[in-house]
Parts: structure tokens; C-alpha cells; sequence
């Protein structure tokens, strides 16, 4: 790999920023129509040579003269098969090559919405938990006069009142945080910045989904090109095209050699949402009453188990008896088990480095999947989907826009009657500003940018048991964002009812560890919570921060 910033000065790129036109209710093309401030694009490493590294590695399947080398390939001669292996679907040839993009002034929605909702990306991005955002990093859309001052405003009151909550915050912070390292009050000093912290997890919630995130995004060679293929799509598609294109014109720059298999971006119309909201006419009340059916089959639960393997438990102890070679007198289904998920009889499970995919007999989990409606606040949810293995439907999210105040509240503002009410106050001022918006016939797509961090995203979510192990190893430890966890104990506790053999095993990455006999048994190490977790049943789990 090799480091590499490209110009973005492509002549033959096809160009596709765009302008809403009202009247007809379509984009038009614009090379004016940019967010404030512009994304930026930074091609940062990339393989040598990409474009004939995938040539060399098609001709290698058919060589008899063994491995083909970068260097034996003759774009002229061989360009006709790089069209022909890319019609034909033969992609595996271009996902060996990988681009590390650098990203800068882009919004969370974005990431959410496109960069994250698939799982072929690795990303390293800027904490919202952790990193102060700070006031004036924020995308906005491009909108003129009357319009342009609403968002302008309505961010500047976001950002304030996130300035205010964390300050607000503090003193309910300080109590709930001495109450879990009682011996820390002595120093309290000491620790204020780790319990400002805290402050600005919960405070965040109030921040638009418009604020700025820089992050590495590394992705294939044939991602990309979906990338440009997709860059139409629901619900940021004018960001979305701003930074594909200049991802795009990044490749062309570094390798122009891509532009004999690059294809246009699909044209308005073509993805089957599209066509649906062009011939459904899309009202707010029809969004309220999927709200009010999907909340109340919900109830209390944050995660509701709505389909499971009926013989999860009878189906995965089969599977580890074959791969063992074993009859059902010689290995009973409980013993089967817990090989597969017992720590002290798998001591895979205990490894930091995730090996279980690897194991032949850890595979066995693959077997039993368990489906959940899920209902998670923007920002949980965009810490969620980073699970790229359980993966999910989420929402076209403008389908899910209303005109009332939707959110979520985090827990530890019950704690704080002056702090709840401002930020219910803000969420009031919030939704004003929405309706406003609407009302000026301001596109959807950019009046998202305002919905706050608290914005409920309700989807359903699938995974297999090896995956949803793992996921609920990282996602029931006391330090995982708060609403993930509320949700990883739902799924526990109701896989545990459902399948008693099963979910007996379903624990934080603490519990596993000591069950493993690993030393020391939390590895967080100075990030212990606090709490010997390990000591706990499921039932006796409790957060209060």
C-alpha cells in the first residue's frame, strides 16, 4: 500500500451534482449546489497498480503457468476481459485491491444513512461519547433566504443547549458515578473529566444529526463502484453524491484504468423505494400510525424477539456432534452445547482476537438465528450498526419524519427534573423548526439534517448465533453505549426464556473471561466499570451511567 492524495481535476468523470426543482419535483443538474462547508476527500493509501493487480488475478484462475504478476498485464490487450469478468458478475477479482479514504465535513447522517448500511467498509471515526463536539461543525444543506437562517439557527440552538445540558448534567453525573467507585469521592477532582464525559454521552442526544464527523473509511475496489451506483439513494443523496464523485475522481486520478468498467450512478426511479413513494403519496398521519402500531407491539422492550429457529438448541447440538463425528447416545444435546458455548469447555470464546469464525466446531453456531424489532435512538443506533454481521433493514428514514416530537430519553435524566425539562424544551424547539421547514417546502432529504440525535430509528434486526454471541459480548458490558446495552439484555433475557440451553450463555465479555479462567478478568483495564458484572446473574443487571 502506498500513500497517495489525489487531485480531483477527472476530465472525463461523469458528473451528477444536482438541484431540486419544486415545480417538477426532480433534481436537476447543478455544479453549483454544494453543502456548506464542502465535504472533503483525501484518497490517503491504495494498492499498487489496482486496476491490473484484478486483471492478474482472473488470469491466475486459468493459468497453467502459474501465478500471473501485476506486471505481465497489457491493458490493451486484456482491458476487453476486465469488461467481460465485470458483466458477467465475476467481482472477486476487484475487491482484492483496497482505498483508504480520509473524510472530513461530513455529516452523521451521511455515515449512518450510506457509509455504515452495508457491511463491506472498515471505519475509524470521530466519538461522539468521548470528543467535545464543538459549536459550527455542522453540514448545511444547501438552502437559500428564509430557509437557510431556520436550520442555521435551529443548529446554533442545538449546539447551545448541548453546551448547557452538559453543565446541567454534572452534579446527577457526579452522584451516579461516586456511587459506582464510592472510594473516588475522597479525589473527586480527579475525576471530573471523566464525569464530564459522561455528561457529554447524554447530552449529545440533543445535537443534530447534521454535526460534522472526520473518520478512515477503507473499502474495495468494487465497493466503490457501488458506491457511484448507489449514490441516488434514500435519504442523503445530494451528500452522498458530492462525496462519491470525489471518491470516484480520486480512483480515475490514481488509476484512470476503473473508467473501462465504471458505469453511471442508476437513475432517479430505479431503486424499488423510489418507485414506491412516486406513486404512494407520502403523509405524515400514514408515519404516525406506523409509529403508534410498531411502539405498542414494542411495549417496554427496546428489542423485541419476533422469529427464532423453533429447534435453535435441537439444531446446534446436531451440528457439533457431525462435526465431531459423534452419535446422540455418545454426546447428549446438553454436552453438545456447551462445547460449541461454554468458556471453561471453548476457550476461544475467552480470546480477545475474535477466533470462533476459524474454529470448525465454534461454526456450529452459524445455525440458530434469532430476529428482533429494535428501536434505537439515531446516535445508538449508528454505534449499532457497526455489528456488520447482524445486520438489518433500517428505515428510509424521511418516511418515518413527523411534525410532533419523537425522540429518545436517556435514562439518567429522570434523575434531573430541571435538566429533563430543558431538554424536552429543546426537542419542542426542535420539531418547530421542522415544521417550519416543511411548511416552506424545503425537500425532506434536507430537512433530516435538523432531526436530533434523539430520533428513534425502528427496524428489524437478524443475526445468526455465532455473530449475536459476539455482539452481546461487547454490547453487555457496563461501558457499551447505554441503549445498545438495555437492548442486549432484552435479547438475552428473552433467548434465555425461549431456549434456556442457549441463552445461559449469551454474557459480557467479563463473565466469559472468568469463566475461561483469563486473567484479569475484566479487560478493560483502567475502564473497569466498576461493577464485578461477573458476579451477577442477567436478572440482577442494573446502569445507572
Amino acid at each position: 500500500m502506498n500513500r497517495f492524495v489525489a487531485p480531483y481535476h477527472g476530465k472525463r468523470i461523469i458528473r451528477i451534482l444536482i438541484q431540486f426543482d419544486a415545480k417538477k419535483g426532480t433534481y436537476v443538474p447543478s455544479r453549483q449546489l454544494n453543502f456548506t462547508p464542502e465535504p472533503r476527500v483525501e484518497l490517503y493509501k491504495a494498492f499498487d497498480n489496482p486496476f491490473r493487480n484484478a486483471l492478474a488475478t482472473a488470469r491466475t484462475c486459468y493459468s497453467s503457468k502459474g501465478i500471473i504478476g501485476d506486471e505481465d498485464i497489457d491493458l490493451e490487450r486484456w482491458g476487453n476481459l476486465a469488461r467481460s469478468i465485470y458483466k458477467a458478475g465475476h467481482h472477486t477479482t476487484f475487491q482484492h485491491a483496497h482505498f483508504q479514504f480520509r473524510l472530513s465535513n461530513v455529516s452523521r447522517q451521511f455515515i449512518w444513512s450510506f457509509l455504515h448500511s452495508h457491511p463491506f467498509y472498515n471505519s475509524e471515526q470521530v466519538s461522539q461519547r468521548y470528543v467535545k463536539m464543538k459549536p459550527g461543525n455542522y453540514a448545511v444543506p444547501p438552502l437559500d433566504g428564509g430557509a437557510r437562517r431556520v436550520f442555521v439557527e435551529t443548529v446554533e440552538r442545538q449546539t447551545a443547549a448541548y453546551e448547557r445540558l452538559i453543565g446541567m448534567l454534572m452534579p446527577a453525573m457526579g452522584e451516579a458515578y461516586f456511587s459506582h467507585f464510592p472510594y473516588r469521592r475522597k479525589n473527586a477532582e480527579a475525576w471530573e473529566k471523566d464525569i464530564r464525559k459522561k455528561a457529554m454521552e447524554v447530552a449529545r442526544y440533543v445535537l443534530p444529526v447534521a454535526m460534522h464527523a472526520y473518520l478512515y473509511h477503507t473499502i474495495s475496489g468494487v465497493t466503490l463502484l457501488r458506491y457511484w451506483r448507489m449514490c441516488r439513494s434514500f435519504d442523503a443523496p445530494l451528500e452522498q453524491k458530492i462525496v462519491v464523485e470525489k471518491m470516484v475522481r480520486a480512483l480515475i486520478a490514481f488509476d484512470p484504468s476503473y473508467e473501462l468498467i465504471l458505469e453511471a450512478p442508476l437513475e432517479e426511479g430505479a431503486l424499488p423505494e423510489q418507485s414506491f413513494f412516486r406513486n404512494t403519496n407520502r403523509k405524515v398521519k400514514a408515519a404516525q400510525e406506523f409509529i403508534r402500531e410498531f411502539d405498542n407491539r414494542l411495549g417496554d422492550r427496546l428489542s423485541l424477539l419476533v422469529d427464532f429457529s423453533a429447534r435453535a438448541e435441537e439444531t446446534l447440538a446436531r451440528a457439533v456432534r457431525e462435526v465431531l463425528g459423534q452419535h446422540s447416545s455418545a454426546l447428549s444435546d446438553e454436552e453438545a452445547i456447551g462445547l460449541a458455548l461454554d468458556p471453561d469447555r471453548n476457550p476461544l470464546l475467552g480470546e480477545s482476537l475474535v477466533l470462533t469464525t476459524h474454529d470448525k466446531l465454534t461454526r456450529a453456531l452459524y445455525h440458530p438465528s434469532y430476529t428482533f424489532m429494535k428501536k434505537l435512538s439515531h446516535t445508538a443506533d449508528s454505534q449499532d450498526q457497526r455489528h456488520r454481521m447482524t445486520p438489518a433493514s433500517r428505515p428510509v428514514l424521511s418516511a418515518h419524519l413527523v411534525d410532533e416530537p419523537d425522540y429518545i430519553l436517556p435514562s439518567l435524566l429522570e434523575n434531573d427534573p430541571g435538566a429533563l425539562a430543558f431538554y424536552r424544551n429543546t426537542m419542542d424547539s426542535t420539531w418547530e423548526s421542522i415544521r417550519r421547514l416543511r411548511s416552506m417546502d424545503v425537500p425532506d432529504e434536507f430537512v433530516l439534517y435538523l432531526l436530533p440525535n434523539a430520533v428513534p430509528i425502528r427496524f428489524t434486526e437478524s443475526a445468526d448465533l455465532l455473530n449475536l454471541h459476539h455482539k452481546h459480548a461487547m454490547r453487555l458490558c457496563y461501558n457499551a453505549q447505554e441503549e445498545i446495552w438495555r437492548a442486549s439484555v432484552d435479547e438475552a433475557e428473552q433467548i434465555r426464556d425461549m431456549h434456556p440451553r442457549i441463552g445461559r450463555y449469551l454474557l459480557p465479555p467479563c463473565t466469559i473471561r472468568h469463566l475461561a479462567g483469563k486473567r484479569p478478568v475484566c479487560p478493560e483495564g483502567d475502564r473497569f466499570c466498576g461493577i464485578k458484572v461477573w458476579q451477577l446473574d442477567l436478572d440482577e443487571y442494573r446502569r445507572s451511567i
